[in-house]
């Protein structure tokens, strides 16, 4: 993996389960060669836009040089205790002293649904269908009309991530026809993450969902491949986590998506290309250092390739939980 290490920015919660921070760790390697990352405008102005601690035992394995400059930037020493750890099924409580949560308590099964929500997931999933199948949009639009915060949301997040068209888009008929239905797709899921307002893994599961799938669509990018490569490792970045959104085995949730062998066989089986590029995100994802070098040298990327693509895909997370936090006030 040469002389760079990894840095690995790990997704925290604060106090009411949203997204509040990242906690800044690396990888074995040559710290100072850190220093140019740092040094990025890119990297303090995301710590200036999203708090990245440190924790304070940690300090010691940074050099001072290294460690002054992330101060300098913006980070911040969190000292013992202020971190909380869950990986337990149910909703978790933090203890007073703690300020922050990690774990994967995100990841468990989602709560029992009343029937309100029940209903919800099985139109987001007929609707998923639909969109999957090309299905017209008058079709499309009915099943928009049945649940209204579904339409709300995707058109807050369309409006609020920017589509270079100059107006707002205010119908879903507008979405299909200014984004094209390869875009649609894509708002589509990352809505269909946004809108578990009865689910306390929500805020979090966005924010993980569209890290991975910002991460993957750039990781196809530096590794060469063409744009509809992209799109389909972004695609599959979302994808691979309906599982765990709908509770349910994800073969499931995709099989009347007829997606198609090349991105079924990525999602449910590590198949080819895409396969390649999600098991390289989710080795980061738990820092399995050994399979991350292993991934990149066969793509012929570097350490800090894959920094600065950890870095873009979070920057690009901030618009979409910031939008999910404007709805929820609104």
């Amino acid at each position: 993996m040469g002389l760079t290490p990894v840095v690995f920015l790990h997704l925290l919660a604060d106090r009411r389960l949203n997204p509040g921070s990242v906690e800044l760790r690396v990888g074995d390697g040559d710290l100072n060669d850190l220093l140019p990352l740092i040094a990025d405008e890119r990297f303090p102005a995301f710590v200036d836009e999203f708090p990245c601690l440190i924790a304070a035992r940690c300090t010691k394995q940074f050099p001072p040089e290294l460690l002054a400059a992330l101060l300098v930037a913006g980070c911040e020493l969190t000292p013992e205790g202020t971190i909380f750890r869950s990986d337990e099924t149910t909703k978790p409580v933090l203890p007073p002293t703690a300020q922050w949560l990690t774990g994967d308590w995100y990841l468990a099964p989602p709560p029992r649904t009343n029937g309100r929500q029940a209903a919800s997931r099985a139109l987001s999933l007929k609707l998923l269908q639909r969109v999957a199948a090309d299905a017209d949009t008058h079709e499309i639009e009915s099943i928009f009309r049945q649940d209204p915060v579904l339409a709300y949301h995707l058109l807050r997040l369309v409006n609020s991530l920017g589509v270079g068209v100059g107006r707002s888009i205010s119908s879903f008929s507008q979405a299909i026809l200014i984004l094209g239905r390869q875009q649609l797709k894509r708002w589509l899921n990352l809505m269909l993450f946004a809108a578990g307002q009865d689910d306390y893994r929500a805020p979090m599961l966005l924010a993980h969902v569209t890290v991975r799938a910002r991460r993957m669509e750039l990781l196809a990018k530096a590794g060469g491949l063409d744009r509809s490569v992209q799109d389909q490792a972004f695609m599959a970045g979302m994808f691979s986590l309906l599982g765990i959104l709908f509770g349910m085995p994800l073969a499931e949730v995709l099989e009347p998506l007829n997606l198609g062998a090349t991105l079924s066989g990525a999602v449910l089986h590590g198949e080819g290309e895409l396969g390649r590029l999600l098991h390289s995100i989710e080795s980061l994802e738990r820092a399995d250092e050994v399979e991350l070098s292993a991934n990149l040298d066969d793509m012929n990327l570097s350490p800090l390739d894959l920094n600065l693509i950890s870095l873009e895909a979070h920057q690009w997370m901030l618009g979409v939980i910031h939008d999910k936090q404007d709805v929820a006030d609104a």
